[in-house]
C-alpha cells in the first residue's frame, strides 16, 4: 500500500508486549508497510513528531505514560492534524472506546484480535488518507 507521491504508509507500533508487537510487525512487513516501534509511552510522542507516521497504532496501557495520554498529545499539535490513531486496548469497554474517541483517536480494537479485523482497520484508516 502505498501514500501519495508513491511512497509505502509509514506505521508507527506503539506497543510494550513483545508478543504482540511481534505480531504486528509480521502484519506491517506482510501489508507492505514501513513500520517502526517504540515500547513506552514516555517516548513515543517525540517519535510520532520526529518519523510523522501516516497510522499510529497505539497501545492503551503502556509504561510511564498512557495512550489516551499520547492520543492527546498527537491531537493538540497541529502538525500531526493528518496523523491516523488507532488504539489498542485488552479491556475493550464501550467507555473504553468511548473515552478515545473523544480524545481524536480514528478507530479502537480491542485485544486480541483477529489479524484480519486489524489489516481491514488499518486499511481503512489509511485509504481514507488519500
Amino acid at each position: 500500500m502505498t501514500a501519495e507521491g508513491g511512497r509505502r504508509h509509514r506505521v508507527l507500533v506503539v506497543e510494550d508486549e513483545d508478543n504482540i508487537a511481534i505480531a504486528l510487525d509480521y502484519l506491517m512487513t506482510r501489508e507492505g508497510y514501513d513500520h517502526d516501534r517504540i515500547a513506552n509511552g514516555a517516548d513515543a510522542l517525540a517519535r510520532i513528531r520526529d518519523t510523522h507516521p501516516d497510522l499510529v497504532l497505539l497501545d492503551v496501557m503502556l509504561p510511564e505514560v498512557s495512550g489516551y495520554e499520547i492520543c492527546q498529545g498527537v491531537r493538540q499539535d497541529p502538525s500531526l492534524a493528518d496523523v491516523k490513531i488507532l488504539m489498542m486496548t485488552a479491556r475493550g469497554s464501550a467507555i473504553e472506546r468511548r473515552k478515545g474517541l473523544a480524545l481524536g483517536a480514528d478507530g479502537f480494537i480491542s485485544k486480541p484480535f483477529e489479524l484480519k479485523e486489524l489489516r481491514d482497520e488499518v486499511r481503512r484508516l489509511l485509504v481514507a488518507e488519500g
